[in-house]
């Protein structure tokens, strides 16, 4: 079989982004929240580190979700009818995403407090 065009790559990897926005509403939650953290790194003009560790993070908390989705739908693929050992690997699936969140949650919190509390001490 031959490898698909470098184009051709791309194109499918996009297709999949937008397939996860399209049809996973944590993906879209997340893609949101992606965009405000954007919109924050430019308001609250983070410095240079600050900006890519918030980037880094909301980009692995995106890529843990379409990996999650992959698994889940991989799982619900070989064995549609409910299976215990099937819901613990979707369950741990989905715990990593939780743990990427939780992390993304506390390093946002320290990262912004620092300028938050700047802007409304003047």
């Amino acid at each position: 079989m031959r490898k698909p065009s470098l184009y051709k790559s791309f194109f499918n990897a996009f297709r999949g982004v937008l397939l996860m926005l399209k049809s996973e509403r944590n993906f879209q939650i997340e893609a949101a929240a992606f965009f405000i953290n954007l919109f924050l790194i430019f308001y609250l003009k983070l410095i240079t580190i600050d900006a890519i560790l918030i980037l880094i993070l909301c980009f692995g908390v995106l890529s843990a979700e379409i990996f999650n989705t992959a698994i889940e739908k991989l799982c619900d693929f070989i064995h549609p009818e409910f299976d215990k050992r099937i819901g613990f690997i979707k369950d741990i699936s989905a715990g990593a995403v939780f743990l990427m969140t939780v992390l993304s949650i506390v390093v946002g919190i320290l990262i912004y407090s620092k300028y938050i509390f700047l802007k409304l001490n003047f």
